[in-house]
């Protein structure tokens, strides 16, 4: 009635197998061809309602112990046998198996990047066990049911197979494997389903952009059918098509002569004609202006029929004798004025002779006669005035007269002072301005017209002045320091090193150096880690200071901490980098403050440090700047244009800007700021819009794409793409194009070139910033901001604890340091180093201004701390100061 089943047995719990027979006097089980004894049997009888027979039921516990115990060519086995009057009977074989699913898998699906419908086949292999383990795939942790989606099978030795890609089917896909044991897990594999970018269809070809003659017509495709997506590659090839093209110029119309008189008419009138032919208008040209026919009377005005009576024959004849008359004396006039002129330069202001420096006019002197002006007056040398105006030669007749006459001769006491337009720019003057005492009716001497102008585009102020940059190859600075501290700065860097006041041990003075490393960095940032600054070593290491040090080194990250993590780090005497602090991290060993250009760090101990920025987002943007340099090549024909990226820190400019020296290259346009984002999209540069009959350039060199890892993990080194354009004729002087700097679904800049290949024509390009290179290093209060004997008066103030938060804590508030607190309370003067830090973050601008309104907003300062401020101001020291940089 009932045999005994397959068994598994579960961790250590036992089985029970069981087996009924009717009619039965006996039942038994053997396991293993041995019969299990009678007290391990428990059985029990029932009657069958039915038939009346005696029914017998019998079972038995197998445990883990005998089936791990039992060693044979088989699996542990039992069967029962039912005795009864009519004889035996045998129930079939049943097994017991010990039930495990081990935890690895013996294929883990491995992740794939597929191109849109092509076939993805993940393959899986369960771990072994008993039973075998039933498997199952999840999507991004949601089951796959093939039973609803035709394109997926699962059917196949567990693997997963998807025919045709979609968009869709992207995600992380999981291997489960499970059975009566266990469930396990498969490491995730992550598929891609890219899209390679295509082109769209050509638009039209655009109109002929001469009107007259050759030029050129062009048409442009994009990237959009599809769009590259998911890591696909972008399309090969040109957007944009240029063909030559020449249009018609537009012939205007011509009369031709005219026609010979007609007969004359009854009315006494005879006509001529004319025809618009010669030639006549083509191409949109003008037709002939005037008349195409003309008449006048034919009889010289005696025709009768348009004389009504005699009387007006009188009348048109004494008309004609009265015009004769006032023709003659008209004539007469005008030879007897020129009879009477005698000279050649007539003076229309007579105050050119007697005043001191007035205005005169002249006219222009005519060959052969003497000069007017040379008058025999003796000049006013008493006569003080000031000429406020250009002085412009606009005749060149008008020119040679002033130059040669006597009212040029040099003046010795005359003073000129001329103001560039880079002042006038600045709004502090709007005019040239002459003072000086001058003779009677004379001009200064030497007048140029360059007077009040400067020779360079009116550009706007940037970060460096090319002028000042040093040529040395090694970016170093020394001083001695004692202990009223002092500022460190490497010139045109950005990196500077302010020694506090007292950090030094009085009596006591130290070498201190500070230099940035221009080697190749050990440094070595892992995966797409970033080298945000320059790798900057300050000493010497084994000395150590009692109050924090300010270091400030420049960085090209866009400040935004959902997208980066910035960390700084320090090399150890063996060479072998280690993390000092996050740039959010809550420490009391150092203090880090990130401005937008700089990371100003308050440190204890000199060292090598350098920034590492790890992004945390696909929108962490690194700021590169954009740069062109140009210069003619050995060949006369050729003209290199230059293109820099370089990380937009001061010192990475003047790397680029000393390597250009040595070329002799040339700053052909104002950089340009590019925020290239860690988005794994490569970086274009192309030059565009070159006068296409003047110059040429390769075919297929106009653009270059560089890939996302060179420019991303350049680690602090200049990316140079350079174009070799040709001219077509050595009389080309003029070089008109624009370079197009574009991160590939991402931030683009224009540079617009307009310069001239010849030096003599060539417009510099300068730029006016904090020039530091005069200062490298200060000394003393000469170096600090803020005056020594004001700085004690706010520690003394806000170092002592007050009820009402009125001390430190707000201080550090209204300076915009919120952060990390509990560095600035380990300090002996937490106020002193808060000011140290502003004297770090303000060492170009010196606002003392702002730092006084902070102080009179939290209310603890003297009601008067604008006049205290003014009276220190006084202070000798504190000029030096605001000479160099306030």
């Amino acid at each position: 009635m009932e045999e005994p089943d397959d068994a598994y047995i579960i961790k250590s719990n036992p089985i029970v197998l069981r087996c009924k027979a009717m009619p039965a006097m006996q039942i038994f089980f053997k396991c293993n061809g041995e019969w299990v004894h009678q007290n391990e049997h428990v059985s029990e009888e029932s009657m069958d309602e039915t038939t009346g027979l005696k029914i017998r039921e019998v079972y038995i516990n197998v445990t883990r112990q005998q089936v791990e115990d039992f060693h044979g060519p088989e699996d542990y086995w039992c069967q029962c046998v039912a005795w009864s009057h009519l004889g035996t009977s045998k129930s079939r074989k049943a097994s017991v198996r010990i039930a495990y699913l081990r935890k690895n898998f013996e294929q883990d699906p491995q992740g794939k990047e597929v191109p849109i419908e092509g076939m993805i086949v993940l393959h899986c292999r369960p771990p072994e066990g008993v039973p075998a383990a039933e498997v199952e795939w999840l999507k991004n942790e949601e089951p796959i049911d093939s039973n609803l989606d035709e394109n997926i099978d699962t059917r196949a030795d567990h693997n997963l197979i998807i025919r045709q890609a979609r968009l869709s089917d992207s995600g992380n896909y999981t291997c489960m494997a499970a059975n009566i044991v266990a469930k396990r897990r498969s490491m995730s594999a992550t598929v891609v389903v890219y899209v390679n970018g295509g082109w769209s269809s050509w638009t039209e070809w655009s109109n002929c952009n001469a009107r007259c003659g050759r030029g050129w017509q062009k048409r442009s495709r994009t990237c959009t059918n599809p769009a590259p997506l998911n890591g696909g590659a972008f399309c090969e090839g040109m957007s944009v098509q240029k063909i030559t093209c020449t249009s018609l110029c537009p012939v205007d119309g011509n009369w031709e002569v005219w026609s010979e008189w007609s007969v004359c008419s009854p009315e006494c009138e005879h006509l001529r004609v004319r025809e618009c032919i010669a030639p006549p208008p083509r191409n949109g040209g003008k037709y002939c202006e005037g008349l195409s026919q003309e008449s006048e009377n034919c009889t010289e005005g005696l025709c009768i029929q348009d004389i009504e009576n005699a009387s007006d024959i009188a009348l048109y004849s004494g008309l004609g004798a009265a015009v004769i008359a006032v023709a003659v004396l008209v004539v007469g006039v005008t030879l007897y004025r020129r009879s009477q002129s005698e000279y050649g330069v007539d003076v229309i202001d007579s105050s050119a002779l007697t005043g001191g420096f007035q205005t005169f006019n002249f006219k222009t002197v005519r060959q052969g006669n003497s000069l007017l002006l040379n008058s025999s007056m003796q000049p006013d040398l008493t006569v003080s005035r000031t000429y406020s105006g250009p002085i412009c030669l606009q005749d060149p007749m008008d020119k040679e007269l002033m130059t040669e006459s006597s009212l040029f001769n040099p003046l010795s006491d005359i003073k000129v002072k001329v103001h560039s337009s880079f002042m006038v720019s600045l709004g502090v003057t709007e005019r040239a301005e002459y003072h000086g005492k001058a003779h009677s009716g004379t001009f200064p001497h030497g007048n140029n017209r360059a007077f009040g102008t400067i020779q360079s585009r009116n550009k706007a102020t940037y970060i460096q002045n090319l002028s000042s940059i040093s040529t040395q190859s090694e970016l170093k600075t020394t001083a001695i320091f004692g202990h009223l501290g002092g500022r460190l700065v490497v010139p045109n860097t950005g990196v500077s090193l302010l020694i506090p006041h007292g950090a030094i041990p009085e009596e006591s003075s130290w070498e201190i150096y500070l230099a940035i490393n221009q080697r190749e960095s050990s440094l070595q940032p892992e995966g797409t880690d970033v080298l945000l600054g320059p790798e900057v070593t300050c000493g010497p290491s084994d000395v150590s200071v009692s109050t924090p040090f300010a270091l400030t080194i420049p960085h090209c990250a866009e400040v935004n901490s959902e997208h980066w993590s910035i960390h700084l780090k320090k090399r150890t005497q063996q060479g072998k980098w280690e993390e000092v602090m996050s740039v959010e991290e809550e420490t009391t060993s150092c203090y880090c403050l990130l401005d937008p250009y700089a990371c100003h760090i308050l440190l204890n101990s000199f060292g090598t440090y350098a920034l590492i920025g790890e992004p945390i987002s696909d929108c962490a943007v690194r700021q590169l700047k954009v740069a062109v340099f140009g210069c003619l090549s050995c060949n006369s024909l050729d003209y290199n244009l230059r293109v820099y990226c370089m990380d937009n820190t001061p010192c990475s400019f003047q790397e680029v800007v000393l390597d250009e020296r040595l070329q002799g290259g040339q700053l052909l346009e104002e950089p340009k700021l590019l925020h290239f984002k860690g988005n794994t999209f490569s970086l274009q540069i192309s030059v565009l819009d070159i006068p296409p009959f003047l110059w040429r350039i390769k075919p297929f060199t106009a653009c270059q794409e560089v890939p996302f890892s060179r420019v991303w993990c350049s680690n602090q080194k200049p990316l140079h793409c350079a174009f070799s354009l040709e001219r077509y004729t050595p009389a080309t002087t003029q070089l008109s194009c624009k370079i197009c700097v574009r991160q590939v679904k991402g931030h683009e800049q224009i540079l617009q070139i307009q310069t001239s290949i010849l030096e003599s024509e060539r417009e510099s390009i300068t730029f006016f910033a904090h020039d530091d290179s005069n200062f490298p290093a200060q000394m003393g209060a000469k170096a600090f901001k803020i005056p020594y004997s004001i700085r004690q008066r706010i520690c003394a103030t806000f170092d002592t604890p007050n009820a009402k938060g009125k001390d430190w804590q707000m201080l550090a508030q209204k300076n915009s340091i919120s952060r990390n607190l509990s560095y600035f309370a380990t300090q002996r003067s937490p106020s002193a180093v808060i000011l140290d830090l502003w004297e770090a973050r303000h060492q170009h601008d010196g606002d003392l201004d702002s730092l006084a309104c902070a102080l009179e907003e939290i209310g603890r300062t003297h009601s008067k701390i604008s006049d205290i401020t003014e009276t220190e101001i006084e202070e000798p020291d504190f000029n030096y100061s605001r000479q160099n940089g306030l």
